[in-house]
């Protein structure tokens, strides 16, 4: 969904060290393929690029520096990859709940308590994320860790919406909306991992949270600027409710806004591992996962550990890892791997929301990307960086995306094809226009009943207007297809999108 505002620890690396860690990743790399080349040309590299040198020096001589050095940072990058959702949410629960912003678009409530946006979001809103233009969010940080929190909703009638359930690893773990719960008034009980006890009659128990603090992010459909205040409405009817208060009339829970500050990176450059630690004594991993630590402890990562208390080598190998980290994982984003590509669009796998241990498409894919990802059945987001011939996304160009009438995108609820640039932010335009979808005002349909979109930044003619989706006017860019509750086809992607054509 969202990103922090302000760029989390993580991405608050000196761009000099971040910068020098990428040249030496690189050089790693085409060392360990030409080593022959490798040394030919490191016999002449000048004094004043040392880290290369360093990262070079072992093939040269033959003889490693410190091996703990070395050994911490390929372990380093390993513990990185799996701790990230980690570290992400610690900066984005840090946000949401102590950092007043603008209220109206951007996430800041107490723990257990609601925050609503008040109007569709549009190119003011900065926190990147992919962040849709179709819903009103409805977001909370929950603390699972004392007794359940009741969530309750009206009756919905037959407007789509759903709440996203996501334990701080960024994988789902339960649903509730139309699609699984209905959409008559309810209340539905999340649980922590370690409570056990009875619940009300009426509050229906939900699959157990795997970790004490859990993220809701619910997305409720708007019909159009006209009917936001409808959905207003709704949304003042949604409740957390702490089990110990449910049913007491007019109880309201108490407001806390007492989380983890996360240690940034430009104060501390351990600062990173130092929240990772914190956060994974705060929520526990899997038992599953003791092996994996019991070796990320050998570098001082693990609940409780002090990574100050390892060898300088050892500290300074971490720094370099958790700056070639996040580079690492938005190229992975980039090379679409996780995907089928099918006419330039990604679509995603089934695992995508709950990929659990696999832990480089949960970091990238779920996490970086976009907060959370939904279970394909609830909805499938499809994206493209490329158009038919296979050439990035450009500014200058004008594409055009049809979808003929037996080939409209198959959904039980709704579809929109929106923009983005390279941050992961909607791009300003003169039309204050977002997303071009099957409920656009005014959506011009073809001859066969199929419709053509034509994807540029200036406008294109006064016919095409209403198809339009404004794209950016420099840099790079790319679109995102998002299907609500699709059909099997989409999942299994027997459905096709057809390709972005470039037309000049």
């Amino acid at each position: 969904m969202t990103e922090p505002a302000q760029s989390p620890a993580w991405r608050r690396i000196p761009e000099d060290v971040a910068g020098a860690a990428v040249t030496v990743a690189r050089a790693a790399g085409h060392a360990a393929l030409h080593p022959k080349s490798t040394i030919d040309r490191a016999r002449h590299l000048p004094e004043i690029v040392p880290v290369l040198g360093q990262a070079v020096k072992p093939i040269l001589t033959g003889r490693m520096g410190d091996w703990r050095g070395e050994y911490a940072y390929t372990l380093g990058e390993q513990a990185f990859v799996y701790g990230f959702p980690y570290i992400y949410n610690a900066q984005l629960r840090y946000d949401w709940v102590t950092r007043p912003r603008n209220p109206a678009t951007i996430p800041y409530a107490a723990v257990n308590h609601f925050w609503h946006a008040e109007r569709l979001l549009d190119a003011t809103y900065r926190d990147g994320g992919c962040p849709n233009n179709d819903t009103l969010y409805s977001t909370a940080w929950v603390h699972l860790g004392d007794e359940p929190v009741i969530l309750s909703h009206p009756d919905m009638g037959d407007r789509y919406f759903t709440f996203e359930l996501v334990g701080i690893t960024s994988d789902n773990f339960d649903y509730v909306g139309q699609r699984t719960t209905g959409s008559g008034a309810g209340g539905f009980a999340l649980v922590g991992p370690g409570w056990k006890g009875k619940l009300p009659a009426e509050v229906r128990r939900l699959k157990k949270a795997p970790s004490p603090w859990v993220l809701v992010l619910g997305r409720t459909l708007v019909d159009g600027p006209d009917d936001v205040p409808r959905v207003r409405e709704l949304q003042e009817q949604y409740r957390l409710t702490p089990l110990s208060l449910f049913g007491r009339k007019d109880a309201t829970a108490p407001e806390s806004r007492d989380v983890l500050k996360p240690v940034p990176a430009e104060e501390d450059p351990l600062g990173p591992w130092k929240t990772l630690n914190l956060m994974l004594a705060e929520n526990p991993p899997p038992a599953h996962h003791r092996v994996l630590l019991e070796q990320f402890a050998q570098i001082g990562i693990g609940p409780g550990l002090d990574v100050e208390a390892q060898p300088e080598a050892v500290r300074r190998s971490l720094v370099r890892a958790a700056a070639v980290g996040v580079p690492l994982l938005k190229q992975q984003i980039l090379s679409g791997d996780w995907a089928e590509l099918v006419h330039g669009w990604r679509y995603p796998p089934p695992q995508m929301g709950r990929f659990g241990d696999d832990f480089l498409k949960r970091a990238a894919d779920q996490s970086l990307i976009g907060v959370a990802a939904n279970d394909p059945a609830e909805a499938v987001y499809l994206l493209n960086f490329e158009d038919a011939d296979g050439n990035k996304l450009d500014s200058a160009g004008r594409y055009e995306l049809r979808f003929p009438g037996d080939a409209l995108p198959p959904v039980d609820a709704f579809w929109s094809v929106t923009a983005y640039g390279e941050d992961m932010n909607l791009i300003a335009n003169p039309a204050d226009r977002y997303s071009v979808g099957d409920r656009s005002a005014g959506l011009r349909r073809d001859e066969d009943g199929g419709v053509t979109l034509h994807l540029q930044s200036d406008r294109p003619g006064e016919d095409d207007e209403a198809n339009w989706l404004p794209t950016a006017a420099d840099g790079t860019w790319f679109v995102a297809l998002r299907m609500y509750r699709p059909s099997p086809a989409v999942i299994d992607a027997t459905w096709e999108c057809p390709p972005l054509t470039r037309v000049s």
